[in-house]
Formats: C-alpha cells, sequence, structure tokens
C-alpha cells in the first residue's frame, strides 16, 4: 500500500466508537440517502449527542469518506484472496467473481452507500477512492488477459468484460435479495456462468446450485 492510502486508512477511525457509528450511518444513509440524512440523526439513532460524533468525524462527509474507503478496501482485499495466480485463468475467474459477487450480497446496505453516493464526497477523497475501484478492476483485468494469452478466454474487448463484471457485482448490493435470488451463492454462480460467457470461455460451467 502506498503513502497515500497508508494516510486514508488512517482517517477510517479505528476505535469501537467509530465502529458504532459508521454502522448506524450506513443504516440510516441506506435507508433515507446521504443528501437527506442529518448528524444529528446518526448520532439520535446511538442516543449520542451530535458533539459526540464530532471528535471521530468532523463532518458528515467525512463519516461517508470512512464508510466508502471501508468498503472499497474489503471488497478488493476479498477478491485478492480469492486469486490464486498459479491456477487457471477460468479458475480464477470463477474464485474471484464469486467472491466479488458474494461480498456485495452479504454487504449489501455498506455496499449501497459506499458505490451510490459516490458523488457526494470531496475531489481528494473521491480521487482515493477511484484509486481502491481501478486497483480492483485490475485484479479481473489481469486475469481475463491471462486467460486470452493462454487460450481458454476469447474476449471480444477485455477493458469491456472486466468493467461488465464489476458494474454487475456492485449491483448486487441495489436489489439483493429478490424473491427469485435470496441466496448469495446461488447468484454468485449465476453470475460466474455470466462471467464466463462474457470473456468466451465454454469450458468451465458452475453447478446450479453450490455444493
Amino acid at each position: 500500500m502506498d503513502a497515500s492510502l497508508t494516510g486514508a486508512v488512517a482517517e477510517l477511525g479505528t476505535s469501537k466508537a467509530a465502529a458504532r457509528i459508521r454502522a448506524a450511518a450506513i443504516e440510516v444513509f441506506a435507508a433515507k440517502g446521504y443528501g437527506a440524512t442529518t448528524t444529528r440523526e446518526i448520532a439520535a439513532s446511538l442516543d449520542m449527542s451530535p458533539g459526540a460524533v464530532y471528535p471521530h468525524y468532523k463532518t458528515k462527509e467525512s463519516l461517508l469518506y470512512a464508510i466508502s474507503l471501508e468498503g472499497h478496501h474489503s471488497v478488493l482485499a476479498a477478491i485478492t484472496a480469492a486469486d490464486f495466480p498459479d491456477i487457471a485463468a477460468p479458475d480464477r475467474l470463477m474464485s474471484t467473481v464469486t467472491a466479488y459477487v458474494t461480498w456485495h450480497a452479504d454487504n449489501r446496505a455498506s455496499a449501497r452507500v459506499g458505490q451510490y453516493e459516490l458523488r457526494s464526497l470531496s475531489p481528494e477523497h473521491f480521487a482515493i477512492i477511484a484509486d481502491i475501484r481501478r486497483s480492483t478492476t485490475k485484479v479481473f483485468t489481469r486475469i481475463i488477459e491471462a486467460g486470452a494469452t493462454a487460450g481458454d478466454f476469447h474476449p471480444f474487448d477485455i477493458e469491456a468484460a472486466a468493467l461488465a463484471i464489476t458494474s454487475l457485482g456492485i449491483d448486487v448490493s441495489r436489489w439483493f435479495p429478490s424473491h427469485t435470488y435470496s441466496d448469495p451463492r446461488i447468484i454468485a454462480a449465476r453470475y460466474v456462468e455470466l462471467a464466463l460467457r462474457m470473456v468466451g470461455c465454454a469450458d468451465r460451467q458452475p453447478l446450479d446450485k453450490p455444493s
């Protein structure tokens, strides 16, 4: 992690109180939207005064940034841990897409806030988050490139495929769960199949139901 990101993580807030404030803010932001929420409402949901929030987060925007920073680092860590460069590219893609989609289903409230309220961040904070997002997309880009080089994938457009995979995964946080899909493992398996088709791989098909 470079110096700028190390400094960014320091702004997250590591105390238990800060974590409680972030958790409460996620619920309120997800329910009402960032623009319609006040710091007073977040504090009230914790039986705190607005002044008690200030030592941890000076502004509502800094609180949103902390939530977005935490979420973006978490999902990048999840797919990085799921990627094993020494195995075949189709297996790498299946593993990372599963981790990516499952993360957005399991953490849908924080993902929804972190992903869909980005334009409310300051330019400086937005730039930091955008850098993490590029790193996340690059994980998939590198896998698709490796698969294309090995002849496992036949993508029409590598960059477009990577962007489509990340965009579809992000959108899970918007609608999940639905009447049809309520199990993160099932929707992850479906999205793995879509990802394989997008990169032109017909050799690997996920099971209809997870084992």
